[in-house]
């Protein structure tokens, strides 16, 4: 694997690569990486014939100054990993690196972009934008892999590319699940022994709720959602909420759309996390 921290290096062994006809397969990321990264990783890999994954805490996708400052890097444990999965190319740069100057481009998802974690999270997805778009130019993929678990993010980045015509392919990957269910995330790992502990109850929550769906309306499988989850004394909830898998607006009846998905987000002590379940 040959690790990059500059943007015209990256590039220069790509241009290189591409003389001899290597599809691109990129995974950015943020570090910290888990099992559920290292699955897009190698589903990646096995697409394409070159591998890239960016390791980039993006400071302008957090609104929470806290959140930005606890994010964890580990990127030597980071390294050994991208190792194991046969990447290609890291590409590891710095602030200065991805913002020279301040990015001040404002992207207009609509209602898609104003819901769940566009409420709770003022310019989240600006600065994925930002980032994600300057990213595709960087490496010029053919395919880049994105999670489930964040599957507003997946939407907005999905729309990123159609408003723009982006030359990439969005390969959307299934959530991977610790053995007890928990949702894998880089800020697991933030977690006490005692939060961990109690983390697998989200999951266990939302597989009961779709259960649910011949019994309740929307906004009844909605209301008794998050009364299973505000029982948990240790859940601080930020959203539940019912949408459609399109455009995630709020379903009033099950007939509204093809797919209807359950969303979740809440603090468990001072990590916050996101979940969600298709309701079928």
């Amino acid at each position: 694997m040959i690790t990059h921290n500059t943007i015209l290096g990256l590039k220069d062994d790509l241009l290189r690569e591409r003389g001899v006809v290597k599809n691109v397969g990129f995974v950015p990321t943020m570090g910290a990486l888990h099992e559920g990264h290292l699955e897009l990783m190698r589903r990646a890999k096995a697409e394409n014939e070159i591998l890239v994954v960016s390791i980039f805490v993006n400071p302008i996708q957090f609104n929470n100054k806290e959140d930005l400052a606890k994010y964890p890097r580990v990127l030597d444990t980071d390294s050994q990993l991208l190792e194991s999965v046969g990447c290609d190319y890291l590409f590891a740069p710095s602030e200065m690196e991805m913002y020279p100057e301040p990015d001040n481009i404002n992207y207009d998802f609509g209602l898609m972009g104003e819901v769940m974690e566009g409420a709770f999270r003022p310019g989240h997805f600006n600065g994925v934008a930002i980032v994600v778009r300057k990213l595709f130019e960087i490496v010029e993929p053919q395919r880049a892999y994105f999670g489930e678990k964040d599957f507003q993010q997946l939407a907005v980045i999905q729309q990123l590319v159609k408003m723009f015509n982006l030359p990439v392919e969005i390969v959307s990957c299934a959530i991977v699940r610790e053995n007890d269910g928990l949702a894998m995330s880089s800020r697991n790992m933030r977690l006490t022994p005692e939060e961990r502990a109690v983390a697998p109850k989200i999951h266990l929550i939302l597989q009961k709720a779709v259960k649910l769906r011949n019994v309740l309306s929307p906004e009844e499988l909605r209301r008794w959602t998050y009364d299973q989850l505000e029982a948990v004394e240790e859940f601080n909830i930020d959203y539940v909420e019912i949408a459609d898998s399109e455009l995630l607006q709020p379903i009033q009846h099950w007939n509204d759309c093809p797919e209807s998905i359950l969303f979740v987000a809440l603090f468990l002590g001072k990590v916050r996390l996101i979940d969600n379940m298709r309701i079928f």
